[in-house]
C-alpha cells in the first residue's frame, strides 16, 4: 500500500521555486501567474506574448511613465509588437546588453491582476541571484514549481534561524573569541557571530553588523571599505575587551546588499561605465538596499543580547534594529579613510542613501 505524500509546506515551496529559478525552471506563482526566468531560462522555440520586470529596470527602459500611479514600486508587464524570445528577453533584462541592442520596444504595460504575485516573483528572483525579469504566458515544456506569494512570508521568518555550533576562536585581533554559527532550516546561509571578549548581560556590547564581502573582505579590494572596516570592527571590540568589556560581530551571508555575487559584479561592472552604485542597481532592476536585518536581531536576542552599541555610520541600521526590538544605547561611527577606489562610493553613500559621514 502506497502512502501519500505529505503537503508541501510553505517554506519548501519557495525553496523548490529558488531552485527551480537557478536551475532555469518555471515556477507558478498563486496558481495562475507562470513565469520563466528570463536569465537562466532555456528550451527551443519559447516565445511568450508578455515579460513581467522590475519598476527599477522599467525606469531603465523609460517606461516609469507607463506604472500605475498608485503603485509606482509595482513591477511592470510589458507587451512588445512581436512576442519575447528568450534572446530578447534577455536584452531586455542585463543592462550589460545595451549597447549590443540599443533599440527596444515599443512596449504597451498592461495592468497587473496580482500584484502581490508580481513582487514575490521579483523577491524570490532576488533570492535565487538571477536577474529579475520573466517571461510570461509561454508555452511550458516541461513540470512548472508552483508557489504562493505568502510562502514568502514564512520563508522570512527569523524565528526559524537557530544556533547550530559553537567554539573558541582565537583571531589576530584577540586570542579570546569565540565564533557562534546560526542555522535556519530554509535558509542556505549560515550567519556567524564573532564574541570577543567576557560576555556579560550587564554591560551593552560594542556590536558591528557586517555584511558579507568576498571582493572586500577576502580579496582585499579598494572599491569599497568593507574590508578595513571589519579588521577595525574587531580591534576596537579587543580594545574593549582589554578594558572589561566585549564585542559582537555579526557576519552576516548577504553579499551585495543582499543581491547577491554574480549581480554585484554585474554593478561593479556598470560602475565601471561612470554609474554611481545605487543606479547600478537599478539598472539592473534590483534594490538599492536588501538586507535582512531581523535576522540579525535574532541572533542578538539568540545571544542574549537585548541592548547594543552600534558601530555603523549608516542610521538605517539603527531604525531597523529598533523597529525589531533591540535597544541601542549608542551609535559608534566608523568611518576610515577614502582611497582613490572608493571615494566615489562612499560619497554616493553620504549623498543617496544617507550614511553620517563627513
Amino acid at each position: 500500500m502506497n502512502t501519500p505524500a505529505p503537503p508541501v509546506g510553505p517554506s519548501r515551496r519557495v525553496a523548490l521555486a529558488i531552485d527551480a529559478l537557478r536551475h532555469g525552471w518555471a515556477i507558478q506563482l498563486d496558481g495562475g501567474l507562470s513565469l520563466l526566468p528570463a536569465e537562466t531560462g532555456f528550451g527551443p522555440d519559447i516565445t511568450a506574448p508578455r515579460m513581467l520586470i522590475s519598476a527599477a529596470r522599467a525606469a531603465t527602459l523609460k517606461l516609469a511613465n507607463q506604472r500605475e500611479a498608485a503603485q509606482p514600486d509595482a513591477p511592470v508587464l510589458i507587451r512588445g509588437a512581436e512576442p519575447f524570445d528568450l534572446e530578447a528577453a534577455r536584452a531586455i533584462a542585463d543592462p550589460a546588453l545595451d549597447l549590443q541592442y540599443p533599440l527596444k520596444g515599443p512596449f504597451l504595460a498592461e495592468p497587473i491582476a496580482n500584484a502581490d504575485a508580481a513582487r514575490a516573483a521579483m523577491e524570490l528572483a532576488r533570492l535565487a541571484g538571477v536577474l529579475p525579469a520573466f517571461l510570461v504566458d509561454f508555452s511550458p515544456a516541461g513540470e512548472v514549481q508552483p508557489v504562493a506569494s505568502s510562502d514568502l512570508d514564512e520563508w522570512r521568518d527569523p524565528a526559524r534561524l537557530k544556533i547550530a555550533s559553537r567554539a573558541h576562536l582565537p583571531v589576530s585581533a584577540s586570542e579570546h573569541a569565540e565564533i557562534i554559527a546560526f542555522r535556519s532550516a530554509d535558509d542556505l546561509r549560515e550567519h556567524v557571530a564573532l564574541v570577543i571578549g567576557e560576555q556579560s548581560g550587564e554591560q551593552a556590547p560594542l556590536v558591528r553588523l557586517h555584511s558579507e564581502c568576498l571582493t572586500g573582505d577576502i580579496l582585499g579590494s579598494l572599491k569599497c571599505d568593507c574590508g578595513p572596516q571589519l579588521d577595525a570592527a574587531l580591534h576596537a571590540m579587543a580594545a574593549e575587551a582589554a578594558k572589561g568589556g566585549w564585542g559582537v560581530l555579526l557576519y552576516l551571508r548577504q553579499e551585495g546588499r543582499g543581491i547577491g555575487l554574480i549581480n554585484k559584479l554585474r554593478a561593479y561592472r556598470l560602475q565601471d561605465q561612470g554609474f554611481d552604485t545605487v543606479d547600478a542597481n537599478n539598472r539592473l532592476g534590483l534594490p538599492t538596499e536588501a538586507r535582512d536585518f531581523p535576522v540579525a536581531a535574532r541572533m542578538l536576542e539568540l545571544l542574549g543580547v537585548r541592548a547594543i552599541r552600534l558601530m555603523t555610520n549608516n542610521p538605517a541600521k539603527v531604525s531597523s534594529l529598533e523597529a525589531e526590538g533591540v535597544v541601542v544605547s549608542e551609535r559608534v561611527a566608523h568611518q576610515l579613510p577614502a582611497n582613490p577606489h572608493n571615494a566615489r562610493y562612499l560619497e554616493t553613500k553620504r549623498d543617496r542613501t544617507g550614511h553620517l559621514l563627513n
